[in-house]
């Protein structure tokens, strides 16, 4: 397994991006991961690790460069009021739809450059906030996402201009949403919101509940849930396969 650091120019600076690929492959197709709100750190890596392993050649941005925020301590960024408050104001505005989507062209293009890469057509999947960023990608970018699943992601479908649910005419990818229960970021009526835009927008989808909570996913997280994790990695691997293999 290799796992490397490319520093990324985009049209705001250098995105530090964290590359991950299996030994000696082949011919790969490419994924990328959107983080969640703790940011770049261990937990991420044993997941990107786990993906490429699956097959993939996987890339991992670091969001939060426009603003050069850590996290110091992932159990209270958002328990602790005067941590949130200072994220919210000062770190969640960099990593808007309208910042990351712009960044996007130059993520895609580390794919075009590697001739070992199946390039034109890329997976991506996204955690907590990043699973919001994954289904705005596949509204923005119709033409390369061709599988995109968001995991405990928040604001899916909301009343917000950039809102994703509202790119679902342009999308052309499958899609796979799980959600977490009793999560307000992404609630029952978001859920039927966005059922009612995917299919109105005849796009091939699944939206599934899992019995676990927001944060499930990444290991470092005290609401992760290793059965439901599993089950994560099981919905991934075969919504890939089946779209980018």
């Amino acid at each position: 397994m290799t796992h490397r650091i490319a520093e990324t120019r985009t049209d705001d600076g250098v995105c530090p991006t964290h590359v991950f690929a299996p030994d000696d492959a082949g011919e790969l197709p490419g994924v990328i991961m959107f983080m969640d709100g703790l940011g770049i750190r261990p937990a991420l890596f044993e997941m990107g690790e786990r993906l490429a392993n699956g097959g993939y050649h996987v890339l991992l941005p670091d969001l939060y460069y426009r603003s050069g925020f850590v996290v110091k301590d992932g159990s209270t960024l958002f328990t602790d009021k005067v941590s949130r408050e200072y994220w919210m104001q000062h770190v969640l505005p960099t990593v808007s739809i309208a910042n990351i989507m712009r960044d996007m062209p130059a993520f895609l293009a580390h794919f075009d450059r590697r001739a070992q890469l199946r390039a034109t057509h890329i997976g991506v999947t996204g955690y907590c906030m990043g699973g919001k960023l994954s289904l705005a990608a596949a509204g923005h970018f119709p033409e390369r996402i061709a599988a995109a699943a968001s995991y405990h992601g928040g604001g899916l479908a909301t009343d917000a201009p950039d809102s994703p649910h509202r790119l679902a005419p342009m999308m052309t990818a499958r899609v796979y949403v799980g959600g977490a229960t009793e999560d307000a970021g992404f609630d029952d009526a978001q859920k039927q919101r966005l059922e009612d835009a995917l299919s109105a927008a005849n796009v091939d989808h699944q939206i599934e509940t899992y019995n676990a909570r927001h944060g499930w996913v990444p290991s470092d997280t005290p609401v992760h849930d290793p059965a439901a994790a599993e089950q994560h990695w099981n919905t991934l691997f075969s919504l890939l396969s089946n779209t980018l293999e």
